[in-house]
């Protein structure tokens, strides 16, 4: 039990850091390749920050834990909207601009509906999964589209800025980041799915408890570090952007490509009690960002009611834990 312990918490230390440097290394190759700020920031960075849910889901549903994956891509999304977002607007209240970002709240609200509707038969089979993969590229295409046909938007001028800040690294630096990243991300991953199914196992919880849990925020701590340096920088569309990007990824792809590993059998309580919350949640983020003919806006208050449910819902797994 200790070695699992060591190797859950080495694994999560070991994946947020290997995270950033893959980030890092991929945002500059990018550069180097020619590719636009606006579409590093929404691709490459968008991308990076979800791979550690990507990576723990694909390495959990291939070790036969498929629960685990899921826990993982839906407790990530309660914890960025609750718990990330709640944090960071009662830091500083996030104010809306990009209207990129404005058409993304109702496709993210649209996708976590979809998500739900998959699920009604209590299955997720890998035609579910192909289509949620489907969906997916489908939205990252039209966004970078989107994205391209509004170059002067709130977000691309952040992302912009956000690069322009970064150290300057070589070609060979950058891919050498790359690499080392990317083999780290994955070896940490591997660490952290051992540690968390043997604890859950020795303590009789369940993976799905585990990856809602321990997992779930663990993995959503690159997204955590990148909010909190965005709102440092008054940089609110790039924080918002993360959540949104991520919640998005952890929705389709994460879930798609666990699926498509291990098709699954969902758990009553997934529906009932985990995806609605996450509807709940994405549906408030929706109402507070949209605004409506109006800048959108999360205050200080709603960002403490977020925080109050994340907190509310973590005490109420771990009671079921005790219980």
């Amino acid at each position: 039990m200790l070695l699992a312990v060591v190797a859950l918490i080495a694994g999560l230390a070991l994946l947020v850091w290997s995270a950033d440097r893959f980030v890092d290394g991929a945002a500059a190759t990018a550069r180097y390749a020619g590719m636009p700020p606006l579409l590093i920031g929404m691709i490459i960075v968008g991308f990076g920050t979800s791979a550690p849910e990507m990576v723990v889901s694909a390495m959990a549903a291939s070790d036969g834990n498929p629960a685990l994956a899921l826990g993982n891509a839906y407790g990530s999304n309660i914890t960025n909207i609750a718990l990330i977002l709640g944090l960071v607007a009662l830091l500083s209240p996030i104010a809306v601009h990009s209207q990129v970002l404005r058409k993304e709240l109702p496709i993210l609200m649209l996708v976590t509906l979809f998500a739900g509707w998959q699920m009604f038969d209590h299955q997720l089979s890998r035609m579910d999964a192909w289509c949620l993969l489907g969906v997916f590229f489908a939205i990252m295409a039209w966004s970078v589209w989107q994205g391209m046909r509004n170059p002067q938007d709130a977000l691309a001028a952040e992302i912009d800025e956000d690069l322009a800040g970064q150290p300057k690294m070589t070609l060979k630096q950058a891919i050498i980041w790359l690499v080392v990243g990317l083999v780290l991300l994955i070896i940490a991953s591997r660490m952290l799915v051992y540690g968390a199914v043997f604890i859950a196992q020795g303590l009789g919880v369940s993976d799905l408890v585990i990856g809602l849990t321990v997992v779930a925020i663990g993995t959503s701590l690159p997204e955590l570090a990148s909010s909190l340096i965005a709102i440092k920088k008054g940089e609110h569309d790039i924080a918002l952007g993360n959540i949104i990007g991520s919640n998005l990824f952890n929705t389709l792809a994460v879930v798609g490509i666990a699926a498509a590993i291990e098709p699954m059998a969902v758990d009553a309580v997934v529906l009932t009690r985990d995806w609605t919350l996450m509807a709940v949640l994405t549906a408030a983020v929706f109402a507070m960002g949209y605004g409506y003919k109006k800048q959108g806006r999360i205050n200080r208050v709603e960002g403490g009611l977020l925080l109050a449910v994340f907190f509310g819902y973590t005490g109420y797994l771990v009671s079921t834990v005790i219980a």
